[in-house]
């Protein structure tokens, strides 16, 4: 088959379907947008009309505007447009996220976006889709990354808030504020103390409680009189809260960062945070390989990461792979996280 019968192609706005005649998370401004996802990289402002995943609405309107001319489609729903079957499916990634399969003229291509095969309470779990051609992401694309059990990282995440508790010192856990947020909150013991959450975290939590994905209680710094409770507190908050004025209400604290780049020797200590934890929401090799698998797909397209070896290692093993450049960002941008050590 001709690249010229391909379902999703490279356009200046990002992929593109022309059967369908839409683009799937378009990085400029287009008429339709199917989004796979709420993560500013993946869902922009500036569309004309969008097409997402149910369970993500609640997020995506807190992000873009509640006025978004946004169609929601649940997880397995098939509508057709232009000739082209569209149906979305559980990416695992964050709340609503979705892969997008498309079929027409006889092939299934899946878009997987962003996806993780780990279990996590806050969202569908990941779904393999059959498929002719998998357009997968690559953010950990690398052997060395291996995520820890949640059992071993919460029990990681508890004992040091404990410690610090004791101590009388607040326990101050970097995080993206869409997601990592939300899967922590869901994780950790709430007996150990307060839960403090940075503004920009909170909206997150109301859209996630909305959608009915039970957290336990949190609240804002302004909320909390007694100073001693925010000496026992875990805060959660974005990376650049750590390095403004908004830390020294808490006083004397221990910082650390959740991410799966805390995986990397000295990515802690070039972040200047106290303790690192592995946290991704994202698949590890393991999970990046498993997955592939279980679509059947010959053909893989590989997206944002480590895009030159996952596709060496798939052609290795017998299939047909190749790269779309993609303006996607990962953690890393997210997080103003320095880039690792080459050296």
């Amino acid at each position: 088959m001709s690249a010229a019968d391909d379902l999703v192609v490279q356009r200046p706005e990002g992929l593109y379907c022309p059967a369908g005649d839409f683009f799937i998370d378009p990085w400029r401004p287009v008429d339709r947008a199917v989004i796979t996802h709420a993560h500013a990289d993946h869902a922009r402002v500036g569309h004309g009309h969008y097409l997402a995943a149910a369970p993500a609405e609640g997020v995506l309107r807190a992000r873009l505007g509640a006025s978004l001319a946004l169609t929601p489609l649940m997880y397995g729903e098939r509508i057709v447009h232009h000739g082209v079957t569209l149906s979305l499916h559980p990416a695992g990634h964050v709340l609503g996220s979705a892969q997008v399969r498309l079929e027409h003229g006889g092939q299934v291509w899946v878009a997987s976006g962003d996806y993780k095969v780990a279990p996590d309470p806050t969202c569908a779990p990941f779904e393999p889709v059959r498929c002719d051609v998998f357009i997968t992401e690559s953010t950990f694309g690398l052997p060395i990354y291996r995520w820890p059990s949640d059992a071993e990282l919460f029990a990681d995440i508890n004992a040091w808030w404990a410690a610090n508790a004791d101590a009388g010192r607040a326990s101050v856990l970097a995080c993206y504020s869409f997601g990592k947020a939300q899967r922590i909150l869901a994780g950790v013991d709430p007996a150990i103390g307060a839960i403090v959450v940075h503004g920009a975290v909170e909206p997150l939590n109301r859209a996630y409680r909305e959608a009915g994905v039970p957290l336990p209680p949190t609240r804002l710094v302004s909320e909390i009189a007694d100073r001693a409770e925010l000496r026992r507190a875990l805060v959660l908050c974005p990376p650049s809260a750590v390095a403004s004025t908004w830390l020294r209400r808490f006083g004397d604290s221990s910082t650390a960062f959740a991410s799966g780049w805390m995986q990397l020797r000295g990515a802690r200590r070039r972040g200047g945070y106290d303790r690192g934890f592995v946290l991704s929401d994202h698949a590890d090799w393991p999970g990046l390989m498993a997955a592939i698998a279980a679509t059947g797909a010959q053909r893989v397209i590989v997206t944002h990461g480590s895009v030159a070896p996952m596709v060496r290692h798939l052609g290795e093993q017998g299939l047909q792979a190749q790269a779309f450049e993609t303006e996607y960002g990962d953690d890393r941008i997210e997080a103003d996280l320095p880039p690792p050590e080459t050296s």
